[in-house]
């Protein structure tokens, strides 16, 4: 299983989406108050203890998904074809995590609060980062898929 190098990319899609829960998306500023935007939802930057205000499960829904799907698609190492669906579905499923963040940003957030700013983080690439991984996971796979193939056309 740890032999190929698409299971190395899938573990490490699933430890960037994990690490994506931990840490902040964005700050959001209005004015001089500061709120982080995590995937659980937005909190207000103080250091006191965090005091969630607007929940945002489904940026948490679709993280984990996209860890789920990525684990379990490196264990699907016996039947290749599935494992490129699998993985073509992990790759729209982060293609929406973009989609609704940016929904929240700009069509919840900035409509009903006046002048916020939005900065993002680093944590917001992570996705981006997948994606690619997601992208080099699939061209291994099929590679392995035709070496499969050529090797019992030789057989028979």
């Amino acid at each position: 299983m740890l032999q190929r190098i698409q299971t190395v990319y899938l573990l490490i899609i699933a430890g960037l989406a994990v690490a994506m829960m931990f840490l902040p998306l964005a700050v959001l500023q209005r004015g001089s108050e500061h709120y982080i935007l995590g995937v659980f939802g937005v909190t207000e930057a103080a250091p006191s203890q965090p005091e969630l205000i607007y929940p945002v499960w489904g940026l948490f829904v679709l993280t984990a998904i996209i860890a789920l799907l990525a684990v379990v698609t490196a264990f699907l190492y016996k039947n290749r074809i599935r494992q490129i669906r699998i993985c073509v579905f992990n790759a729209i499923v982060m293609i929406g995590f973009y989609g609704f963040f940016a929904f929240l940003i700009y069509g919840v957030m900035k409509r009903e609060i006046d002048d916020l700013s939005v900065s993002v983080q680093i944590a917001l690439s992570f996705p981006l980062i997948s994606l690619i991984l997601d992208y080099l996971a699939i061209r291994n796979i099929g590679a392995d898929e035709v070496l499969v193939r050529s090797v019992e056309r030789l057989r028979k």
